[in-house]
């Protein structure tokens, strides 16, 4: 099958290349600059250049590699996330949630593509209190706060945009927060160096419940999605959600570091805004039940206990 890839050098596009690859897949690699082109025809694939935020480039993209499947998987977020300025940071991730989606999927539809694939998200978005985890029927957090109203417009739209387009099987994979070699929560990643310093504390109750998928499971699923016929939104995690009170602490075990700090929420605040105390106190799991069902997956590092030991 061909296959084009956008996005195909970021965290999740250097697990999902090779092995798409390795599955016998012809994937085309839809990336900004050449400077990659190496490391991505290393692994097997060939290459287009084109920005995501230019429609007649991504047109030309998407007419040259003449794929099958399109796979969206561009995010812009190497400089780090202000939780008190949120939307500040994913200014130009937003657009390629939005406009960069135009652009695929005008392209794609133009040229006959017959299944689109998107990258979206399960966290903070999903809606606070309640229950543990929060199913794919469940609504997205219909009260955000000021500081993460457009990310929250953005992904309502990819969803939308993507389940209703017409004349193309449209799936959306709402991938937990990631974690792996190349990534933040990875060795020297800037989240693991906090922990390292002790410069990551545990806000107010530590009530806040979190989601965590490597990688490699993340790209195996994205795979068995590219590959199959199921439409529609589901999300992708691993099967062991947990407190911030009880995966901090232990992720700091895990690497020899001395217990997290614990601040009040009202200190956080200050320093992280409501958003950011939120994902400590308030913000619940992703049920991935659905996705393991539909796609015959189960992920190999069933928990981020063992995936923080071993998949870093």
């Amino acid at each position: 099958m061909k296959i084009l890839v956008a996005g195909a050098t970021g965290g999740l596009g250097q697990s999902l290349v090779p092995k798409l690859v390795t599955a016998g897949h012809e994937v085309t690699a839809m990336i900004r600059s050449d400077s990659s082109a190496p490391a991505v025809r290393a692994q097997g694939a060939g290459v287009v250049i084109a920005d995501g935020l230019d429609g007649e480039a991504v047109k030309r993209a998407v007419n040259t590699s003449e794929p099958e499947v399109v796979v969206h998987q561009m995010t812009a977020l190497k400089g780090g996330i202000n939780f008190k300025k949120f939307d500040d940071s994913f200014a130009v991730t937003n657009r390629l949630r939005t406009e960069g989606l135009d652009h695929l999927l005008a392209a794609a539809q133009a040229t006959g593509v017959r299944r689109i694939v998107v990258q979206g998200y399960a966290g903070w978005n999903l809606e606070h209190g309640g229950s543990a985890t929060k199913t794919e029927q469940d609504p997205l957090d219909p009260h955000p706060g000021p500081a993460s109203v457009k990310t929250m417009k953005s992904l309502r739209y990819l969803e939308s945009r993507v389940t209703e387009a017409e004349g193309i099987e449209g799936v959306v994979l709402r991938y937990a927060s990631f974690y792996g070699p190349t990534g933040d929560i990875g060795e020297g990643g800037s989240l693991v160096e906090m922990i390292r310093k002790r410069r990551l504390p545990l806000i107010g109750s530590g009530a806040g419940i979190w989601s965590f998928i490597h990688y490699d499971d993340a790209a195996d699923v994205t795979v068995k999605a590219i590959e199959g016929t199921a439409t529609g939104i589901y999300q992708v995690a691993d099967d062991d959600p947990a407190p911030a009170s009880v995966w901090l602490p232990e992720f700091a075990k895990i690497l020899g570091a001395k217990p997290p700090r614990h601040i009040p929420a009202w200190l956080g605040r200050l320093a992280v805004g409501d958003l950011g105390v939120a994902a400590f106190t308030e913000i619940r799991g992703a049920d991935n039940a659905l996705a393991k069902q539909t796609f015959d997956w189960q992920p190999h590092y069933a928990s981020w206990r063992t995936g923080f030991r071993e998949g870093l």
